[in-house]
Order: C-alpha cells, then sequence, then structure tokens
C-alpha cells in the first residue's frame, strides 16, 4: 500500500491492540484500546481512547529487535550469517539481489501510515473532551504528548532518513479529497535531518528527565535530544556529507538533495548535541563489580532503565534463546545464525592492541586451558578446558556476545555445559554441528550469546522463568562514541575529550584506555578505534547494517568472500585426519581452518535505498535515487 491509498481511507483508522505482557509497573502505560475498526469521532470523542492511539504509537517504534525476537539485519552485515537457506530477506541483500520492486527491508508506506497516525494526534489532542474532574491532570499531560508524539514522528522520520535520505516532509494529514492532487517533492537530506532535529530539541524542552514506574519507557528529554545527536552524526557522516555519488540526485525543479559541500561544521553540532546528553548525568553504563563480561551482557538480558536512554518495551519471553542458543544437546535452541570470523577477529586483545598488530600477544596456534570469571552467564569462574588460543585474553564484550568451540552456557544453573562446534559425525545432538546438508546448525563454528538470559532453560519450556528485557533504542554508550567521533572529525584528529569519551565505553568492561598504538593519535586510526568500537559495543543491535552506509565502507566489509571454520569439513579432509571420521577428534583436527561461508555483493548503489517503485507512480515528484 502506497502513502496515497493511505490517504484515501480519511481519517477511519485502525487500532490494534499491542499483544503486550509487561510488567506490573508498565501497566497503566501500555493499556490500549480494543482490536476493532475505530471511528475519528470514537477516537477523539474519549480520552482513554486518545491516550490508546499514543500507546499503540510507542508499540510501531522502530527497535533492535522485531517484536521481541532477533533482527535478521544482523545476516545482512559482516556479522554473522543466516544459515536458514532461500527465502530469508538477508540473503536478498548479501547476493545484492534486491531492487526498487523487491526490498525486503523498505518501510516507506509504513513510515508515512504511522507518521499519518501522528499528525491527527497532533492535530486532535487538544480537541478530545476531558471529564471536569480529570482537567487539571490533563492540562498539565497533554503538552507533554504532544511532545512525545513528535519525537516518534521523528524517530519514524529518522528511519526513513538513513534509507533513502531526502523524503517528503508532511506535518498534517491530509482529507480524501486532497489526496488527488497530492504530488509532493522529496525534501533535501539536509532539511530532512533538521526538521528531525528540530522537532526533537523543542519537544526536548518539554519532556521530563525521568518517569515514575508506573510511566517507564515514556519518552524523556534525554532520548528526545539522543535522537537529536544521533540523526545529526548521521547527517555529519560520509553518506551525506559532500557524498560525489549523489550529485546529479535533483528535483524537477533542479534542487539538489544532497549537498555537495563537505561541511565539518556538521560534526561540531553532533558533537555539541551528544554532550547535551552526557551533561544531563541522567544515565550510567550498567557494571557488576569485578565481572566486565556481566557488566555488559546483563543490559541484554535484563529490564535496563540506567543505560538505555530511548527503550521499546518488550514483554517477557524466550524467544530470543529459541533464535540464538546453539541447536541441540543441552541447548534447545534454533541455532539459527552463524557468526563470522571477520566479526571475531574484530575483537581486541584485553591488553587493547587489535589482534594483527605486532605487539599483540595474539595466538592462533595450539591450545590453552584457564579460567574465566562471569563466561558462563553468571559471576563465577569458569574453566576452559582446551580452546583454541585464539579465543585467550580477548575483549570481555567478546565473550558476552560469541559462543565458541569449547566455550560454556549455564543450563540449568549449576552446570557449565561445553558449546561443540565442531563436526562430530552421528552425534545425535552431541555436537552442535548437527550432521546434515541443510536446516539448522551453526555453520561456521560460532553462536550468538549476546541477549540470552541464563535463567532460561529451553529443555524445561514451561516451568523455567521468561527473560525479561527492554529493546535499547538508543543507549549511553552511543552518545560517548558520537562524541568522540565528531571531535576528532571536526578536529581533524582526536582531542583529550574524545579519548576521554571513547575510554568511558571501554573502561565498563576493563579495556585499557586508548591511545595504545601511535595510530591512534592520528585522525585515521582513531577513526578506526572508533568504527571498531562500534562494532563490538552494538553487535548485533541492528546498527552495523546502517553504520557501514553512513561511513561509506560497505563496498569493503560486505563485498566479497566471508569466513567462518570448518564446521562442515570434507569426507575427503575426515579421513585424512587419520581419526574415525565419525569422531570428535577427527572434526576437531580440520576444524580451524578458515573456508569461505558466502561470496557476497555490495555495489555503490546499495548505500541508500531506492524509492520503492510504486511510490513513484503514484507521486510523479518523487525522483530516484543513485544507481536505481
Amino acid at each position: 500500500m502506497n502513502i496515497l491509498n493511505d490517504i484515501y481511507r480519511c481519517i477511519a483508522i485502525t487500532l490494534t491492540t499491542a499483544t503486550f505482557f509487561a510488567t506490573t509497573s508498565c501497566k497503566k502505560f501500555l493499556d490500549v484500546v480494543p482490536s476493532e475498526l475505530v471511528t475519528s469521532d470514537q477516537v477523539w470523542g474519549n480520552i482513554n481512547n486518545a491516550n490508546g492511539v499514543l500507546a499503540n504509537l510507542y508499540t510501531k517504534m522502530p527497535g533492535c529487535l522485531t517484536d521481541g525476537w532477533t533482527n535478521e539485519i544482523c545476516a545482512a552485515t559482516d556479522e554473522c550469517f543466516h544459515h536458514w537457506g532461500a527465502g530469508y530477506y538477508p540473503l536478498y541483500y548479501n547476493t545484492g539481489a534486491w531492487n526498487a520492486a523487491n526490498n525486503p527491508y523498505d518501510i516507506w508506506a509504513d513510515a508515512y501510515q504511522k507518521i499519518r497516525q501522528c499528525n491527527l494526534f497532533l492535530e486532535n489532542i487538544d480537541k478530545v473532551p476531558v471529564p471536569e474532574n480529570q482537567q487539571s491532570y490533563y492540562a498539565t499531560v497533554l503538552p507533554r504528548y504532544k511532545a512525545e508524539v513528535r519525537v516518534l514522528r521523528a524517530l519514524f522520520y529518522f528511519d526513513m532518513f538513513k534509507r533513502y535520505g531526502a523524503v517528503p516532509i508532511l506535518t498534517r494529514s491530509y482529507a480524501a479529497s486532497e489526496a488527488g492532487a497530492l504530488q509532493i517533492p522529496r525534501s533535501p537530506a539536509d532539511t530532512v535531518a533538521n526538521f528531525i532535529v528540530t522537532e526533537c530539541e523543542a519537544a526536548a524542552d518539554i519532556l521530563p528527565l525521568t518517569y515514575p514506574d508506573g510511566d517507564l519507557g515514556r519518552i524523556t528529554k534525554g532520548g528526545a535530544l539522543a535522537l537529536a545527536a544521533r540523526t545529526l552524526a548521521y547527517a555529519a557522516s560520509p553518506l551525506f556529507n559532500g557524498n560525489p555519488l549523489y550529485k546529479d540526485i535533483k528535483n524537477q525543479d533542479g534542487t539538489p538533495l544532497f549537498s555537495q559541500a563537505a561541511d565539518k561544521e556538521k560534526w561540531k553540532r553532533a558533537a555539541d548535541e551528544a554532550l547535551k546528553v552526557l551533561n544531563l548525568n541522567q544515565y550510567s553504563l550498567n557494571t557488576v563489580a569485578g565481572d566486565p563480561i556481566n557488566s555488559y551482557a546483563k543490559v541484554f538480558n535484563t529490564r535496563n532503565w540506567d543505560e538505555i536512554i530511548l527503550a521499546k518495551q518488550q514483554g517477557n519471553s524466550k524467544n530470543i534463546e529459541m533464535e540464538c542458543l546453539p541447536y541441540g544437546g543441552w541447548f534447545g535452541g534454533w541455532g539459527k545464525y552463524s557468526i563470522l570470523q571477520e566479526f571475531v577477529d574484530a575483537y581486541e586483545m584485553d591488553n587493547g592492541y587489535p589482534i594483527h598488530y605486532p605487539s599483540s600477544g595474539y595466538d592462533s596456534v595450539g591450545t590453552w586451558s584457564g579460567d574465566i570469571f562471569g563466561a558462563d552467564g553468571y559471576s563465577e569462574n569458569v574453566h576452559l578446558d582446551n580452546i583454541s588460543k585464539m579465543y585467550k585474553n580477548r575483549d570481555p564484550r567478546f565473550y558476552a556476545t560469541v559462543s565458541f568451540q569449547g566455550s560454556k552456557w549455564a543450563t540449568n544453573h549449576t552446570q557449565n555445559t561445553p558449546v561443540w562446534m565442531s563436526w562430530w559425525g552421528a552425534n545425535g545432538g552431541t555436537s552442535q554441528g548437527w550432521p546434515k546438508s541443510t536446516g539448522t546448525y551453526p555453520v561456521s563454528g560460532y553462536n550468538p550469546r549476546k541477549w540470552i538470559a541464563p535463567e532460561v532453560d529451553m529443555l524445561n519450556y514451561w516451568t523455567s522463568p521468561d527473560a525479561k528485557r527492554n529493546d535499547p533504542v538508543i543507549r549511553l554508550p552511543e552518545m560517548y562514541l558520537i562524541y568522540a567521533e565528531a571531535l576528532n572529525e571536526y578536529n581533524q584528529g582526536p582531542t583529550s575529550d574524545a579519548f576521554n569519551a571513547i575510554n568511558k565505553v571501554r573502561a565498563r568492561v576493563n579495556m585499557p584506555a586508548l591511545p595504545i598504538i601511535p595510530e591512534d593519535n592520528t585522525m585515521d586510526g582513531f577513526r578506526a578505534r572508533v568504527q571498531n568500537e562500534n562494532r563490538v559495543e552494538f553487535a548485533f543491535e541492528s546498527h552495523r547494517f546502517w553504520d557501514v552506509r553512513r561511513w561509506l565502507i560497505g563496498t569493503s566489509v560486505d563485498n566479497g568472500p566471508v569466513h567462518g571454520l570448518n564446521a562442515r569439513p570434507t569426507g575427503q579432509e575426515l579421513q585424512s585426519s587419520g581419526y574415525d571420521v565419525n569422531s570428535k577428534e577427527a572434526g576437531l583436527s580440520v576444524f580451524y581452518k578458515r573456508i569461505v561461508i558466502q561470496t557476497r555483493v555490495f555495489q555503490p548503489k546499495h548505500y541508500l535505498f531506492p524509492i520503492p517503485q510504486t511510490e513513484i507512480e503514484v507521486n510523479h515528484q518523487l525522483v530516484q535515487n543513485y544507481g536505481w
């Protein structure tokens, strides 16, 4: 459905009940109107129904996760591979087989429907009759409601901005009588970014810093400013800031849609906006005393309100555990994603050196046995036996994010169960590398660990507790890293404030402060550090897909072969090992060879999404993006 079709529906809107199983403290806020067709008079003639419209809009927020499940978009990046075969969305992006008529993550029509609902709310909320005994209360909260909706609308526009760049800006709803003549051109990308920022800053002047427990999850002043900072960071990035690829993308009246002047002042704006959030002193990085692994991990498997600036509330569930835990054996998951070796190699050594740096101490030959505190999901020493030395002494976030051969996971609160990823013949599920040519198993020798809650036991599905987590739309580390990145770009090299900001994020997991190597003191070297810090800090949070685009590095990192370990050896390899071909020893002896998992395609046109062809056919003012 395109935007004009939605307008033809006049002002009747459908309010679908949000299926939320929230904590008691959030119940009041999450109540919505019944799931039935509601007319304009019914909605705007009743304050409770109008409240339901706002609650419904919150359920439409784009987050890291999809309805409480992992987001498949991570498999369209160099983070991982979705090995369930043809028909799954990431495959289109990995092979370059997508276009203006076939774009799985296109949101054009859906986003404008959400924007229309925001506009209707803003136009009508002041007209809703309020009972006399509630007028004092609503006189206070209605201005805040409107501020919340302005930020939600800005968030929906940002979701379009990062996909398409320049888009039409609609700030009011349109009646059916206007729809036929509605021919609106795209607003330049800078105009879209400035609109989002202006809306967020205006709303921030009204929104509170915090809410009582009954209203947790609503947008705060910090949430509004953080969205503005993120938008400005994107606007300052090479994708939108002087990108010569887009010099010929102009509206029919000749208006350029993408500025060709690289303006470093945009980085100054981004730094200043991020600093506004940091100076609120309202947020703190999660820490578990003496346990850097769980200091990071528990942000994603508990309901955190201190580090997460803008959250999309999630119902309690085992969905993520079902998708991400290894397949078979003690784990009972689906093993849906296979982490790539390129992603594993992005983690520094715990001395702060990149693994390929001569002084790093990295060693991929031989095995190691030892204790790692908190590496099973709990805060206790975990003894690992005969693991590859490549997994020794790495950034603690690695152990919170990746399950590897020989790592352990607490499945029933009392025992640490090793994860076996190497080939093990007809093992009946003892290994998570099942003897199948297709289906559910990690083909790369790695499995995701981030997001998984230790208390969830998939083998006791109905009796073990559900995980309680938030969907972190924006977290505090993003503000530190935007600030560090923007200062480096603006000053043509890192400043002490830039180092301090990135080191805040690193210190939470006991990673040593930068600078460490001489390159850290250069503009390009520090940029590489910031980009890598984003990569590991926001792994599997739907950042990487967009970051490689805004940095214009997709043709390097998402183009060509991607690798894993040899979890699916050939019969000849197993026979040449000298062991029983069905034995664990045979599989392990050939396991640590790097193999190509997939050869990917990323072309320059893939940096921005195409405008949907159906929209161009209806709105003749729309011009197409580069390469499409």
